[in-house]
């Protein structure tokens, strides 16, 4: 590896790091909105209901950034393959890709029905 690449890979994991910690909020932020949900459902308390589809709205559009980000570094990774690269490394590399691809495309739908059920009447699961 050269100093340039490892130069590129610690970026990449500097940002990662902080991605953890972006993912962390999400779960104490996801736990907060079940308790909404569940007030609402129990008590149906309108204004924990609407809490909670806004918590949802921003843990979605929080984490479609967060895919992005990483079908970019994916799609930067495909185009810098070149032919002396294994045939493993271009075949991998490239289902690496495509995985991030379905992850963004995942979130997008999932955030388009945060946005739309306005009854809460779809569970919107990111597991």
């Amino acid at each position: 590896m050269s100093n340039k690449e490892l130069e590129k890979r610690l970026r990449q994991l500097k940002i990662e790091d902080f991605i953890w910690i972006i993912y962390i909020g999400i779960i104490f932020f996801s736990l907060y909105s079940n308790t909404l949900e569940r007030k609402y459902f129990i008590y149906n308390d309108v204004k924990s209901k609407n809490t909670y589809r806004n918590i949802t709205i921003g843990i979605f559009t929080i984490l479609v950034i967060v895919y992005f980000y990483f079908l970019k570094d994916s799609f930067n990774d495909v185009k810098s393959l070149n032919a002396n690269d294994t045939y493993k490394k271009r075949y991998l590399t490239k289902l690496s890709f495509f995985g991030s691809l379905l992850i963004f495309i995942s979130g997008i739908i999932f955030l388009y029905i945060a946005y739309s059920d306005e009854n809460i009447d779809v569970e919107v699961a990111f597991n």
